[in-house]
Formats: C-alpha cells, structure tokens, sequence
C-alpha cells in the first residue's frame, strides 16, 4: 500500500509538460487537427459515402433497489436509458468533398511551413 502512495506523485510528474514541450504541443494543435481533417476527407471519398455520429436512446428492462415507506430494502422492476453513440452513412457531394480535400491539402502545406517557425522558436526560448 505504501508503494502505491508512493508511486502517485510520480504519476503527476510524468503527466508534466516542460515549457517546451507545451510550445511545441501549442504550436502542433491546429496541424493535428488539420491532419485529422484531411484523413477524414479521403476517407469520405473513399468510401463514397460520408459518416455522422447519431445518438441512440435505448430503454431496457432492469432491476432497481430502494427503500419502502419503512425504510425497508426493496426491488422493484424498472426501466434503465441507455444513450449510445452510432455512426450512420450520409450522403455527401463527391465533387464538393474532392474540392474540400485540395483546399484542406494547401492549407496543410502552408500551415506546415508556419508550423515549424514556431517550433524553431519554440526551441530557441526554452533550450534544454
């Protein structure tokens, strides 16, 4: 039990960031996110089809505890919600989804440029 008290602290320390990590994950987040954008668009044309997130609500039959007017434990019958995330096809225009992908792929070369200027000044301010 010791060791485990032990070992929490050092869990924090290694979830740390130094500052220039932290610049450099800053500076990375849009080009992730681009990166992101671009996959899911050839994607889209790949398949033909693209995909949205739809949630599904469900009820099902359960079993529930409680306490009756005596304070007595009971169990009673009862309904759980159950809410899922499914991924349904949508129908998307191959043409506007193809011109999407160009201008997503310009803008992912200029942001790579723009993106290593701020690493390399990232690097110059917090040396290690």
């Amino acid at each position: 039990m010791r060791r485990a008290l032990f070992l929490v602290p050092l869990l924090f320390l290694a979830a740390c960031e130094t500052p220039r990590e932290a610049c450099i994950n800053n500076a990375m987040r849009e080009q992730r996110t681009l990166n992101a954008l671009v996959e899911t668009t050839r994607a889209n044309i790949a398949r033909g089809y693209g995909l949205a997130d739809q949630q599904e609500v469900r009820t099902r039959p359960d079993l529930c505890t409680g306490t009756d007017a005596t304070g007595a434990p009971i169990t009673v019958r009862c309904e759980k919600t159950e809410v899922t995330t499914v991924q349904v096809p949508v129908a998307i225009d191959l043409n506007a989804e193809r011109a999407k992908l160009t201008s997503l792929l310009e803008r992912q070369r200029q942001m790579e440029s723009q993106t290593s200027a701020v690493m390399q000044q990232c690097i110059a301010a917090y040396p290690e």
